[in-house]
């Protein structure tokens, strides 16, 4: 089982479209960590989602937990604190590969950006919606933008839907005492709560692209 970046090379990546079979789940967009340029997969419901649980039993900071790009290292970063969710997810094997993570803030932010499962009107207040790892740059939200996804499987209603809840990032506040990012599937805003709340999380994992 792997459980690093795996790699694809740029020219056999330009067919896919959001929503396509790839990589053991569904391809969700394109995320920067450091220098390279990954495909974002985001992982069958069924398999990678998880309700009402908690990142740590117990709110507390979590060095090596700050990324906005890299849910991986994050999370091992948490399974490294005690986080029982973050081993269950690194422990994931979903189609046969592994290397799965709780996403990181920003990763998330782009799973809501191009799976939003209702037609709702978007949160647009302080920052909702600025994305500076995505390829491009995800820009503020506005009422109208993004819009309810395409992809008949994320649509309300629809087998690979994100609930309308709050999911769970794995990237801790700076300076804390325990907190971290989460983004509501409702209406896309971002907050953040102690690391014992209890929210959903969904799986990802991501292909560096050479």
């Amino acid at each position: 089982m792997n459980h690093n970046h795996d790699t694809m090379p740029r020219a056999d990546f330009n067919n896919y479209e959001i929503g396509d079979a790839l990589g053991g789940g569904y391809y969700s967009g394109l995320i920067r960590i450091g220098d390279d340029v990954h495909a974002l997969i985001v992982s069958p419901r069924e398999q990678g989602e998880f309700d009402s649980v908690q990142l740590l039993d117990g709110a507390k900071p979590v060095p090596g937990a700050g990324s906005f790009a890299d849910g991986l290292a994050n999370t091992r970063a948490l399974a490294e604190a005690g986080s029982g969710l973050a081993a269950k997810v690194l422990a994931l094997e979903i189609n046969g590969v592994g290397g799965w993570a709780i996403p990181a803030r920003d990763q998330l932010e782009l799973l809501y950006r191009n799976h939003k499962p209702t037609a709702e009107e978007n949160w647009c207040s302080y920052r909702d919606g600025e994305n500076p790892s995505s390829v491009p740059p995800g820009a503020l939200y506005t009422e109208a933008s993004p819009a309810q996804t395409g992809v008949e499987a994320f649509r309300d209603g629809g087998s690979e839907a994100f609930s309308e809840a709050w999911y769970w990032s794995s990237t801790f506040i700076p300076a804390s005492s325990g907190a971290a990012f989460d983004q509501g599937f409702g209406y896309g805003d971002h907050l953040f709560n102690h690391s014992d709340d209890r929210l959903r999380a969904r799986a990802l994992r991501t292909i560096k692209l050479i």
